[in-house]
């Protein structure tokens, strides 16, 4: 497959709204496979939302050690608790900050096969999520931090 270059901070793809997958083809499953290998190519991330390589789609891919995660569609439909947590982006690279995440989170999407699934992610891993979905939706961590770290 193909490496993507990731768009940076400035970039106002990031800021817009992606669209929903309508159905799951060739080009999805491409698409798919593009942002799992710019993912392994780079030095520390752990997810990749399709708009970070200017696509406006809502297609989100992580792996943060334990295996791809494919998220077509993800939506949140459930969270509990509160956490701090500190966050990075490889569309802002080397800015880090501090900002408030749920503890827990529940996420309906559909995986390559378009079967739909319910990940639930604590700790990290809800962290993550959130990060991602937040890319679908325009919105980057550095509008939500607290603190510049």
């Amino acid at each position: 497959m193909a490496l993507r270059n990731i768009r940076l901070l400035g970039d106002d793809i990031l800021r817009k709204k992606s669209r929903q997958v309508e159905s799951i083809d060739d080009r999805t499953l491409t698409l798919l496979k593009d942002m799992e290998d710019t993912l392994h190519n780079t030095e520390n991330g752990a997810a990749l939302a399709a708009p970070q390589i200017g696509v406006l789609k809502r297609v989100v891919v992580i792996d943060m050690g334990e295996g791809i995660i494919y998220l077509i569609n993800p939506e949140i439909v459930g969270i509990e608790g509160k956490q701090q947590v500190v966050e990075g982006c490889l569309s802002i690279p080397n800015k880090w900050g501090k900002l408030i995440r749920p503890k827990k989170v529940k996420v309906k999407a559909l995986n390559e096969k378009g079967k739909e699934f319910i990940i639930t992610g604590e700790g990290d891993l809800a962290k993550c999520l959130c990060h991602e979905i937040d890319h679908l939706d325009g919105i980057l961590f550095i509008d939500k931090v607290t603190a510049f770290i």
